[in-house]
């Protein structure tokens, strides 16, 4: 018996696992996981722990940095339209995007002329439609390949989610239109970045996979760990018995801590199955706030390092 039986840890990847901002607009390649963030993932998972990765990567541009993570549960992709396991090569379970999306989007296309986006299916082809420097800098630090198309018409179904490209205030402009549309509550419509405007099917959403991951793998909630960043996180932050926003970034409705700027913590030390361990708490009162996060006594710690430009920090769950 590990001292982690039974509890689950759910990992968002993008600048919270690995910090890759910096990367995406500058075009450079992914940044290595930290050698930190590796050595207490395998702590973990030898003390009987499970952990996953909840993505909005789509299955082609996470294949490639899956067997480079240290993992032993199912991967939740595209935003949670989608729980992969990639020990036997198949899908779990799969949330997509009905028909008629394609439809529903082309007076977006009209409204928009030069719409940058990017459109997933299940397959390992992802289309992209008036690809930017954003679409390709995106494209080059998944590792992904594009078939560019006219019009989202032209991309087969059945379409996981369609990722939203537009910066500034036409970005705003953008997310304002959408969520103005008559069928916008037939879907989820977030954040995902400064940068991402994304649509998957309703209830397709980190927290909705989560849900089902933790029923395919019996674990109870109060022994979820979930730690995310962004908008698009905040769903399976809501599910977790224990919560935690490292250093978490978002401009937007929700205002949170800047991941690559310093935080304000104080050091404290806790004893914890009878090991004395240094830890940085991470307040997620924002997130409290504004998502009424369960703040649930914690029953196991486990000190996680997040990367933040290099410098890691520590944080207990």
């Amino acid at each position: 018996m590990g001292k982690f039986d039974g509890v689950l840890l759910l990992s968002d990847f993008d600048n919270t696992l690995v910090y890759t901002e910096d990367a995406l607009l500058s075009g450079g390649n992914l940044p290595p996981l930290n050698s930190a963030n590796r050595e207490a993932i395998h702590y973990f998972m030898a003390e009987g722990g499970i952990f996953s990765v909840a993505t909005g990567r789509a299955l082609p541009s996470f294949a490639p940095i899956a067997p480079t993570l240290p993992m032993n549960g199912p991967t939740i992709l595209f935003n949670g339209s989608a729980l992969y396991d990639f020990a036997r090569e198949e899908y779990l379970e799969t949330a997509f995007l009905p028909e008629d999306i394609r439809e529903k989007l082309l007076p977006v296309e009209e409204a928009f002329p030069g719409l940058v986006c990017e459109i997933y299916h299940d397959g390992n082809t992802i289309h992209t439609l008036h690809p930017s420097e954003l679409t390709r800098n995106h494209l080059r630090l998944t590792g992904s390949s594009a078939v560019e198309v006219r019009s989202i018409e032209e991309v087969p179904p059945p379409i996981s989610k369609v990722l939203f490209e537009e910066t500034g205030q036409r970005g705003d402009a953008l997310e304002q239109f959408v969520r103005s549309r008559s069928w916008a509550g037939e879907f989820e419509i977030v954040r995902s970045g400064k940068f991402f405007l994304e649509i998957t099917a309703k209830g397709a959403t980190k927290g909705g996979m989560a849900k089902k991951l933790t029923e395919l793998l019996h674990i109870r909630p109060e022994d979820v760990c979930c730690v995310g960043d962004q908008a698009n996180d905040l769903s399976m932050l809501r599910l977790a018995g224990h919560a935690r926003a490292p250093f978490a970034a978002c401009e937007g409705r929700v205002k949170y801590f800047s991941l690559h700027q310093p935080l304000n913590y104080s050091r404290r030390r806790r004893k914890s199955q009878g090991v004395r361990a240094d830890f940085v708490p991470i307040s997620c009162d924002f997130l409290r706030k504004t998502a009424d996060l369960p703040q649930r006594p914690l029953q196991h710690c486990l000190t996680i390092f997040c990367q933040t430009r290099g410098k890691p920090c520590r944080t207990m769950l």
